[in-house]
């Protein structure tokens, strides 16, 4: 497990141990997101689904969750991206 300096948090922690996705996506959290904030994330992301009531097999809910997920983790690849959920899915 590699030491990491955390985008989100701004600490210098214990990175993932592999990316959470096969993606370029997943190789930007793993350099750039230390474990606890991971996990800080994945419960925001259960209240965001919960909340919104997001399906994450949906395309439109999967680009919401992503650039939350982008915001939150506070990623480079987030700069010029709005914070926040957007706009909800209609009911």
């Amino acid at each position: 497990m590699a030491t990491v300096t955390c985008t989100c948090c701004g600490g210098s922690k214990d990175g993932l141990e592999t990316p959470p996705f096969n993606d370029d996506l997943g190789r930007e959290i793993l350099e750039n997101t230390c474990v606890d904030c991971w996990k800080a994330w994945l419960n925001q992301q259960v209240m965001l689904i919960n909340e919104y009531q997001l399906l994450p097999v949906n395309p439109e809910h999967g680009e919401i969750l992503e650039r939350n997920l982008k915001a939150f983790l506070k990623l480079p690849s987030a700069e010029g991206e709005a914070d926040g959920v957007g706009t909800p899915p209609p009911a």
